[in-house]
């Protein structure tokens, strides 16, 4: 009697820190996001950036294509739309030149307009 009295008081705990931190992860998917400072910080910097990035690629697919349009109204179609191909690829030279001043433009216009809220920011976070 006594044998079975001392099995049923035994008590057998496993841990395993690797399935806790798993759970940990997992439970932080789940839980509302908070953004931090830093957080902020870094998605102003890349929307500034992204702004630009995408007027210029725009800018440099739509020239390309001009220009690919172009060479082939000159290559294919040489006899009456020669004229043409060379003033559409001209148009289109003249695109994909633009892009990098575009994109330099457009980005220093977007860190004027989001200089402020950086620099509020960055003297939260320098403290």
């Amino acid at each position: 009697m006594e044998n079975q009295k001392e099995e049923k008081e035994v008590f057998s705990y496993t841990y395993s820190a690797k399935q806790q931190e798993e759970i940990k992860n997992i439970r932080k998917k789940y839980m509302p996001q908070e953004e931090n400072k830093m957080e902020q910080l870094r998605r102003l910097d890349r929307s500034a950036t992204q702004k630009a990035t995408m007027a210029s690629i725009g800018l440099g697919v739509i020239g390309t294509m001009l220009l690919g349009i172009g060479m082939c109204c000159c290559m294919v179609w040489a006899g009456a739309m020669f004229v043409p191909g060379v003033i559409v690829g001209l148009a289109g030279i003249v695109l994909v030149s633009l892009a990098y001043p575009i994109f330099i433009r457009t980005l220093k216009k977007e860190r004027e307009r989001i200089a402020p809220e950086i620099l509020r920011l960055t003297e939260e976070l320098m403290k």
